[in-house]
């Protein structure tokens, strides 16, 4: 079993222990406030991870979309879908609101 990385980092690929759920971080804060967990138990390091299981048709995270903790100090983008849901901390992650484009007049 390969360990949870402790304090994540831009750039850094995880996978989910549990499902097939995979992200990659896009934005981390200086220091780790808790683990990042995918279906209740701790993600670890994607090149270490076997390969994902196909995922079925419920979604707890969705390729593609960007996740964000409420203090939006870590960002993670979801590159593989899987049935569980993203946490920081014990707290659940949320997809980030598209930004608002000017209106063109």
């Amino acid at each position: 079993m390969v360990s949870p990385s402790p304090t994540p980092r831009p750039g850094d690929q995880l996978a989910s222990a549990t499902d097939s759920t995979r992200v990659i971080v896009i934005r981390a804060p200086r220091q780790a406030a808790g683990p990042i967990e995918c279906g209740g138990a701790p993600m670890i390091p994607a090149a270490g991870a076997p390969a994902p299981a196909p995922a079925g048709d419920e979604a707890g995270t969705l390729i593609g979309k960007r996740y964000v903790d409420a203090a939006d100090s870590l960002e993670l983008l979801c590159t593989a879908s899987g049935p569980g849901h993203l946490t920081y901390a014990g707290r659940p992650l949320t997809i980030k609101a598209p930004k608002a484009l000017p209106a063109s007049d």
